[in-house]
């Protein structure tokens, strides 16, 4: 007897192939093929999918939930676009492994990205992190060792390259997070202590990643060369160094008519047998710390340092010339998302450069006023990205889904909330940029193959049962840039390992997310 009977629908397997009328059963937490006649078929629950495609779960390949997960297991915020996986530790910005005494400045210098674990919650390692998460969240989640916990733990946030000591240690770390579970290492190499490293870092931080199987996954330089090709040019020669697989982190410029010599470039790279493939999201706009928009210079040494260092007159005039726009564009186009205090909170959803006016202050004044009253916990959305960008690469085979949306704040990027439906609805049904299809495997089994995740991302039989049941002709996403809160339409069920999460649009409370380890 199956536990779930979900008739009359329209099969999308996952796999690119055309969709077909059929049925899917669910037997504790595996997939089962149904075919012919159904009159037979004894079920706990039949779910009529009239009208609607069954698919696969999501699997968001670029995510920061991290903590988020840990203080609202329920996570409807992804739930509700019909992610079923999520892949953490991104832009090297995570928190194992490292030590207790070490993780709290991280925490701290990471909180207007990730904000902060529950009270008293602390771990050490890649397994006590994933431990975590096991049977006490919605749904399930990858991870990436993160370059910026390992240098630290190494040592320190010290602006410099390692000793040979200390690149002994990370690559000992990079190997034993791999081996309690992480899939591979991620990088964020504009962001402290990231961008301190060079190629050859990268390079053999990468050796023990390719030697046990995983893949690189990286938040380019972009401040390298050129700032337009060469940034990428760094991580697929990281790839062919180190023989191991790339995945480029939210692949995407502002820049009017990059987009296709983006794809160019991976496709050249391709040709020479590098094997490399990105996510992206389709809303043309950015997010990050504040922070990240001072110097690398004026970070060294950690959290606190930064916080001294911007407190004096010397530091404030040699930033003057050294704070830009991160993705070019003019200061009104850079809006606050997350203010922690209420007394500045006000200033969420307005530009940086109403702020400054306000203030009656230089931009170098109102910036390092406001990261020390914060204790450096605010993020902003800079709307500076090119949709015909996007589009582009958005139809490139080597391309996957990932929202990369921060969910601090109460004005973040509408991504963080509306990725996967807008793929499906705008990209999809209004614009026809992918078939249905082609966007399904893109989200299901492309991530499930390129984290070698065989049990998931395709329906077939005995697979695990992540599946998701959404009307392709109402499924759209509501979440917008003045709005950016509001939960999608269209996305009626969603199933867990097995249990349904979302029952007709309304979160059940069951979590039966886990963390999927390395095999």
């Amino acid at each position: 007897m199956l536990d779930l009977l979900i008739t009359n629908g329209r099969i999308i397997d996952g796999t690119g192939a055309a969709s077909y009328p059929g049925a899917v059963g669910v037997e504790g937490d595996e997939v089962r093929i149904v075919a012919g006649d159904l009159s037979a078929v004894e079920a706990g629950r039949i779910m009529d999918a009239a009208g609607m495609a069954v698919c696969p779960g999501f699997i968001d390949m670029h995510s920061h939930s991290d903590l988020f997960l840990l203080n609202d297991p329920k996570h409807e915020v992804k739930l509700r676009q019909g992610v079923t996986t999520e892949a953490l530790g991104q832009d090297g910005l995570s928190y194992a492994p490292i030590s207790p005494d070490k993780l709290d400045p991280l925490l701290r210098y990471l909180a207007a990205v990730n904000g902060l674990p529950p009270e008293g919650l602390r771990w050490s390692s890649v397994k006590d992190f994933l431990d975590l998460f096991d049977g006490r969240v919605a749904c399930n989640v990858v991870y990436f060792v993160p370059h910026a916990a390992i240098r630290v733990e190494a040592m320190g946030w010290d602006a410099r390259l390692p000793t040979e000591g200390e690149m002994t240690r990370m690559q000992e770390l990079v190997r034993q997070g791999m081996s309690q579970g992480a899939f591979g290492l991620s990088t964020g190499l504009t962001y402290v202590p990231g961008c301190y490293s060079d190629t050859s870092e990268l390079v053999s931080l990468c050796q023990p990643v390719g030697w046990m199987g995983g893949l690189y996954v990286t938040h380019a330089r972009y401040n390298l060369g050129d700032r337009l090709l060469d940034p990428f040019r760094e991580a697929i020669a990281v790839g062919q160094r180190a023989r191991v697989p790339v995945q480029i982190s939210h692949y995407h410029s502002p820049v009017a008519g990059m987009g296709q010599q983006m794809v160019e470039l991976l496709d050249e790279a391709r040709r020479r047998g590098q094997d490399v493939t990105y996510d992206q999201y389709p809303y043309p706009a950015a997010s990050t710390l504040l922070l990240s928009l001072l110097p690398a210079w004026v970070h060294a040494g950690g959290p606190g340092q930064l916080l001294q260092r911007i407190q004096t007159r010397d530091v404030r005039q040699q930033l003057k010339q050294g704070i830009q726009p991160s993705w070019g564009g003019s200061w009104d186009q850079y809006m606050f998302s997350r203010i922690r205090t209420p007394q500045n909170k006000l200033w969420e959803g307005h530009s940086v450069e109403e702020f400054m006016r306000a203030q009656g202050k230089s931009l170098v004044d109102a910036v390092c006023d406001l990261l020390i009253e914060e204790d450096l916990d605010v993020a902003f959305v800079s709307r500076t990205g090119n949709e015909q960008n996007i589009r582009t690469i958005a139809r490139h085979p080597a391309q996957m889904v990932g929202s990369d949306g921060l969910l601090t704040g109460d004005k973040p990027n509408p991504r963080s909330y509306g990725t996967f439906p807008y793929v499906l609805g705008q990209l999809v049904r209004e614009e026809g940029v992918l078939t249905l299809e082609q966007a399904v495997a893109k989200m299901t089994s492309f991530p499930a193959l390129r984290l070698g995740i065989h049990d998931r991302g395709v329906l077939s039989e005995g697979k695990k049962a992540d599946i998701v049941v959404f009307d392709p002709k109402t499924v759209r996403a509501a979440a917008t840039f003045e709005e950016p809160k509001q939960y999608p339409e269209g996305i009626r069920y969603v199933i867990v390992n097995g249990r349904v999460v979302i029952d007709d649009g309304a979160h059940t409370g069951a979590l039966p997310g886990r963390a999927l380890r390395r095999s």
